[in-house]
């Protein structure tokens, strides 16, 4: 079988990988956390959908290793970047890890490899400056080598649908390129579709999220409306979705967080400011999003008539339900509004344990107020007794 080679072993690398290496390739994850690797190595799991068994049987089988940095590649080898692609401190796209990553492909590659991107781009992108990168430190032309984009479609925690039965798209910069990407991942993905052009494949993955960003944000606006009116914003979701055709359902939170739905709207943002047409329903659903923390800051000013002096705890910090990751999530914001306005503040997450210097604490009565951000399954807030609690989930 063809050696694979997947840069960057996260949330999105790792499963790649392992699906590859199950179905018979040769791979090597690449990874430049040298603890990544030898938790790897050992048959130890950092990734919460992942059981170190998993690992284990990728080890024993002779099928899987992971490495700290790209080996020298042969023909025929296909390379997947798998590396983040977050925002800077400004909230404009950052392609530094990417970039770093794919001169680190350039300099090892050879002709007949194919190249894969998975990591989330603005449109233009891959065509403009990935590829010319990777000419410039092979000193190969686009000719000599293959190159496809296929945007990553990984929901962490999600039971139902996963790397097999997720529709993958890939696009080429030939028609070989495509071809030759559908036929890697059909190995392991029960439907994958070409686009007619990596740029099109590039917005695609733009548009699902701002999709999401756009519709979660209507109701989280909507969701003060239905507090405010003393209504319940989920009766008023479930009674909606009685509809069967017309309606999604989106559900209110403290903002939205991850790796992609507050992230990937905004390189699309960012492109279309550039070439002078901003699409203004990002822009405000960004704005409506990023204002969430604050919004509840509010309510539990309201709450305790004042925040001076209190006693806080903030129940999950995570991003998301049952996930141990915080990027990009709302609920730092959220603290730090409640720790401006005087409150002293704790939080408990036994997923994430440690964060930002500090520790999860445990669940007690020992509190003014409770505020629930991210309900994940195990939590018993029973425990917290007659504490009262402000529900980012949809309480009135």
């Amino acid at each position: 079988m063809t050696n694979i080679f997947v840069v960057g072993l996260g949330y999105v690398g790792l499963p790649v990988a392992l699906e590859a290496a199950h179905y018979g390739n040769t791979v090597y994850g690449i990874d430049s956390d040298i603890s990544k690797v030898n938790r790897l190595n050992t048959g130890e799991s950092y990734i919460e959908d992942i059981e170190n068994k998993t690992i284990s049987t990728a080890l024993n089988s002779g099928n899987f290793e992971a490495l700290s940095e790209l080996p020298k590649l042969e023909s025929e080898s296909i390379i997947l970047i798998c590396v983040p692609t977050p925002l800077d401190k400004n909230h404009d796209p950052d392609l530094s890890y990417l970039l770093r990553a794919v001169e680190d492909v350039g300099r090892v590659l050879v002709k007949g490899c194919l190249v894969i991107v998975e990591s989330t781009v603005q449109p233009g992108a891959c065509r403009n400056i990935i590829v010319p990168i990777l000419e410039k430190y092979s000193k190969l032309t686009r000719k000599d080598f293959y190159f496809a984009f296929s945007p990553e479609r990984i929901d962490p925690s999600n039971r139902e649908y996963n790397i097999k039965n997720t529709p993958k798209l890939v696009a080429g910069l030939t028609p070989e390129a495509a071809n030759k990407s559908r036929d890697f991942y059909s190995q392991f993905v029960s439907q994958v579709n070409i686009c007619d052009s990596i740029e099109v494949a590039e917005t695609a993955k733009l548009l699902e999220n701002s999709f999401r960003l756009i519709n979660i944000s209507f109701i989280n606006e909507l969701s003060i409306f239905c507090s405010k009116f003393g209504i319940s914003i989920n009766q008023v979701i479930e009674a909606a979705a009685t509809k069967p055709y017309g309606f999604m359902p989106f559900y209110p939170s403290v903002g939205v967080g991850g790796h992609c739905i507050p992230v990937d709207p905004l390189y699309l943002a960012s492109t279309a400011r550039r070439i002078g047409t901003p699409i203004k329903f990002i822009d405000l659903a960004n704005e409506i999003n990023r204002g969430m923390p604050e919004h509840f800051v509010f309510r539990s000013e309201e709450k305790l008539g004042g925040l001076q002096g209190k006693k806080l705890i903030v129940i999950g910090v995570a991003y998301k339900p049952n996930v141990a990751d915080v990027r990009e999530t709302p609920v730092e914001a959220l603290i730090a509004g409640l720790k401006s306005k005087g409150a002293q503040v704790y939080w408990h997450d036994d997923l994430v344990k440690e964060w930002n210097g500090e520790k999860s604490v445990a669940l007690t009565s020992d509190f003014d107020l409770a505020i629930l951000a991210t309900p994940h399954d195990y939590l018993d807030l029973t425990k917290l007794g007659n504490v009262p609690v402000l529900n980012t989930r949809g309480s009135i």
